[in-house]
């Protein structure tokens, strides 16, 4: 889901999808409302604090949170 995206991706208005980057979330991932996700790779059985903001890819198994997020341990 998008929120306040007053300019969001679309061919139509680009003509390309050349500059489109994915946002990958894995399985088992949790995301804390509120969340600014850029786009990264979120890995498997991560848990991301609300309203935090991912600026760069999350490891597998890790919970981070702030702005910018930061990781604050791993879950086994």
């Amino acid at each position: 889901m998008t929120i306040n995206d007053i300019y969001p991706p679309s061919f139509k208005r680009t003509g390309s999808k050349e500059k489109w980057k994915p946002i990958l979330i894995k399985s088992g991932a949790v995301i804390g409302s509120n969340a600014t996700i850029m786009p990264v790779t979120i890995g498997a059985n991560s848990i991301i604090g609300a309203g935090s903001v991912i600026l760069k890819d999350i490891p597998d198994n890790a919970v981070v949170a702030g702005n910018p997020a930061k990781i604050i341990r791993y879950v086994k």
